[in-house]
């Protein structure tokens, strides 16, 4: 797991002040605060709903048809919804093999060179997720279970929480290089 880089532990409010980046840093710092506090709704709701399945089947023989639906679809948006939130506070899993061998300004470099490839695959991910929701939403898919709930519902939370992890990732890229520029 990325743990916090040494030189940004000194820079933690470098996206304060005046400024575009300042400000779209603060409106994504907002923004993500209100997604993870649904997105744990969420993870609460899935676990309600599967206790409910699992109880509903083995207790009253009840048939379950949405239950499983409803969890998946709570899940995927709680985990691509939250993810911009998570590369906010590095939280991803990385492989840190290497940052104990190199120099802090090394580090650096390999840090922001990172950042650049998993920007161009997230924006590449993004882009095709936004293209599979509009055609989900333009062709009317839905799921193939009785319930049949519509299919760009899942798509679309998963192409905005991409979208949102791809400005998160565009900031992390920005705000070091706006720094540098400065001094």
């Amino acid at each position: 797991m990325h743990g916090p880089v040494a030189a940004q532990d000194e820079h933690s409010d470098a996206a304060t002040g005046p400024g575009p980046v300042a400000a779209l840093a603060r409106i994504l710092a907002a923004c993500n605060a209100v997604i993870v506090f649904f997105a744990a709704i969420a993870l609460i709701a899935a676990c309600a709903i599967l206790s409910y399945s699992v109880l509903g089947r083995a207790l009253f023989h009840s048939p379950n048809y949405w239950q499983d639906e409803a969890a998946v679809f709570l899940l995927v948006g709680a985990t691509f919804m939250s993810a911009a939130y998570v590369q906010g506070q590095r939280g991803h899993i990385g492989i840190e093999a290497f940052v104990g061998l190199l120099s802090p300004a090394v580090n650096q470099i390999r840090l922001w060179l990172v950042d650049v490839a998993t920007l161009a695959f997230c924006a590449f991910f993004a882009w095709k997720s936004w293209t599979l929701a509009y055609e989900a939403w333009d062709e009317g898919q839905v799921s193939n279970s009785m319930w049949s709930p519509p299919l760009a519902i899942p798509y679309v939370l998963m192409a905005l929480g991409m979208t949102l992890l791809c400005l998160q990732i565009l900031l992390q890229i920005v705000i070091p290089l706006g720094r540098k520029a400065r001094s």
